[in-house]
């Protein structure tokens, strides 16, 4: 079964999602019966797409409807699928959200490791693709390429998730870390630019608004609720936070920036900021790449993830597990 993909955005994450396909090309043919054909590709300089007797149009928005008319036959067999990997709008969530909009629309699916539509707009995106009877997925916006929304979905039917806590972002679990060790905050924060890690506006990580958005969608997702980046409560890191990383350590506790929500009454609470962990603490051993969130269940107590270290490959494994969800769903 052959997927055809149109690419909104091709930054580091979009690229080396590109490169993955190529890789597991083998894999995906001989174990999953899935071959994958790139027929449109758009970011803000570049617009490419196959099929097309006239230039593509510049609007994305144009682009992802031009497409799918393109593509129709595709789209009607539910076998277009729009990728989207553009930059987090912290303020609006946008353009992604009409990204997504747009595709499922025209009648494609959509995978996207931005955080924006489910931190924006989760519930109208899930209606607007029921509707459609196409999958909105996004498993690649939290903790790169570790299930965290699967593993509820897929496996834990009945489980009411009460609240959740955890470390993530790696950005700056790895400049706490560095920190600690008496490094500088400018050379963290520097390592991570050069990894491709760190957004491409690194105060979306220092500020905590990358976490905020995280904590946004997994309340949405988890607790029902209809929140926002901006109704999180929210510190980031600052180097002046140096010293107090360094006697936290000294003194057998660890300073993480945590992202935690959980149900009070009918309402979710959810922040955002630097804590003193104790040594005892599951999430104070979580050291610089890495991410966890611990889910706090009624019928299962704590459950607890970890990912031991995070990179462009495992978020682009992300979008792969997505595109692989679709595919089942269209077999059946």
């Amino acid at each position: 079964m052959r997927f055809d993909l149109v690419l909104v955005g091709f930054g580091n994450v979009g690229r080396r999602f590109a490169a993955l396909l190529d890789e597991q090309r083998a894999t995906l043919s001989r174990e999953y019966g899935v071959t994958t054909r790139i027929v449109g590709l758009v970011t803000r300089r570049r617009a490419e797409l196959a099929g097309a007797k006239t230039p593509a149009p510049q609007s994305t928005i144009d682009f992802i409807r031009r497409a799918a008319a393109v593509h129709r036959a595709s789209a009607r067999t539910r076998r277009l699928v729009v990728v989207e990997t553009t930059t987090l709008d912290v303020r609006t969530g946008r353009p992604a959200i009409d990204h997504v909009r747009a595709a499922l629309a025209g009648g494609a699916h959509v995978v996207t490791a931005n955080k924006g539509p489910a931190a924006f707009a989760y519930r109208d995106l899930m209606r607007a693709a029921a509707r459609a009877r196409r999958r909105f997925l996004f498993e690649g916006a939290v903790m790169d390429g570790v299930p965290i929304f699967n593993l509820v979905r897929e496996t834990m039917p009945a489980v009411r998730i009460n609240g959740f806590r955890g470390i993530v972002n790696t950005t700056t679990n790895f400049i706490l870390t560095a920190m600690e060790r008496g490094e500088p905050f400018d050379k963290a924060l520097a390592a991570m630019q050069r990894a491709g890690i760190a957004e491409a506006d690194p105060s979306l990580d220092v500020d905590g608004w990358d976490a905020a958005a995280k904590t946004a969608a997994l309340a949405n997702v988890f607790l029902g609720a209809r929140m926002t980046p901006r109704a999180v409560r929210r510190r980031g890191l600052s180097a002046a936070l140096a010293r107090r990383a360094v006697a936290a350590r000294r003194s057998g506790r660890r300073l993480k920036l945590v992202a935690e929500a959980r149900r009070a009454g009918r309402r979710v609470m959810a922040r955002v900021g630097p804590t003193v962990l104790s040594d005892h603490d599951l999430l104070a051993g979580v050291d610089g790449r890495q991410n966890a969130l611990i889910l706090e269940t009624d019928l299962l107590g704590e459950i607890a993830i970890v990912q031991r270290g995070g990179d462009l490959t495992q978020t682009a494994y992300a979008l792969l597990s997505d595109l692989l969800t679709i595919a089942r769903d269209v077999r059946r």
